[in-house]
């Protein structure tokens, strides 16, 4: 199995860190969130300033990105034809139900699902999530459509042999749950949770090839709604998936 590299993975955290609390820090702060040394936060940060991702103001000596990721991922994503699509993919469905619509794709024996495309849903209660971000593979309708397409023993291998944490009401831990709730979806040839990764939000989604790679699709939202319009909501997903989705 590959190694995770400890200080690839803290130089990306500092990132995350900044895109989430969204205003200057100092070297202390960053090192109480990385829960490292605030030497060893120190050389990481001297490191991204002097390759010109970080700043240090003069005068209150706390740090800040500069625009070099961000130029960067821009004109990656000028040239990722596939994510482009993804995303209109998002949008269209969220231009007709109202809903957050997402992609994501789960990564072989992380139990995680990654974010691919999202698109904000219109109303105020709505789900929000950013594209990149992670969602735990047992709570994700996302994650659980993809799963469908799997023969039954990668879904085990997948789910791995260790409960998860109960996050709400209708949350399954263990794997032998889920395994189970794979099967009936898979039957379905659809998938549709609620109150299993937060009180009030459901989800629908559906997966399919993407050139040749399993990816899933879904519509959140408050559960009220999600379960109002489902049906819906499923011929909706199929019309506007079947234009990304590999033919049969």
């Amino acid at each position: 199995m590959p190694a995770l590299v400890p200080a690839a993975v803290r130089t990306l955290a500092i990132f995350e860190i900044f895109a989430k609390e969204k205003r200057d820090l100092t070297n202390a702060e960053l090192a109480k969130f990385l829960g490292v040394a605030e030497s060893s936060c120190s050389d990481l940060v001297n490191t991204l300033i002097d390759q010109g991702y970080l700043k240090r103001s003069q005068i209150s000596r706390t740090l800040y990105p500069t625009g070099r990721l961000h130029a960067m991922s821009s004109e990656i994503n000028k040239n990722d034809d596939k994510t482009q699509k993804l995303m209109d993919i998002c949008n269209a469905l969220r231009d007709y139900t109202g809903e957050s619509a997402l992609c994501g794709i789960l990564h072989h024996k992380s139990k995680i699902i990654t974010v691919l495309a999202f698109a904000a849903g219109r109303d105020p209660l709505r789900y929000t999530l950013n594209q990149g971000d992670r969602i735990s593979l047992h709570v994700s309708s996302i994650g659980k459509a993809i799963l469908t397409k799997l023969p039954e023993k990668q879904i085990k291998v997948e789910l791995g042999n260790k409960n998860y944490e109960k996050l709400a009401s209708n949350t399954l831990t263990t794997p032998d749950e889920l395994f189970q709730q794979v099967k009936e979806f898979r039957s379905k040839g659809w998938v549709y949770v609620e109150n299993e990764g937060s009180e009030g939000l459901a989800s629908i989604a559906i997966s399919g090839l993407v050139n040749g790679e399993v990816l899933a699709f879904s519509i959140t939202g408050a559960e009220r709604r999600i379960k109002q319009n489902q049906q819906d909501y499923l011929v909706a997903l199929k019309k506007y998936c079947q234009e990304v989705f590999d033919e049969s």
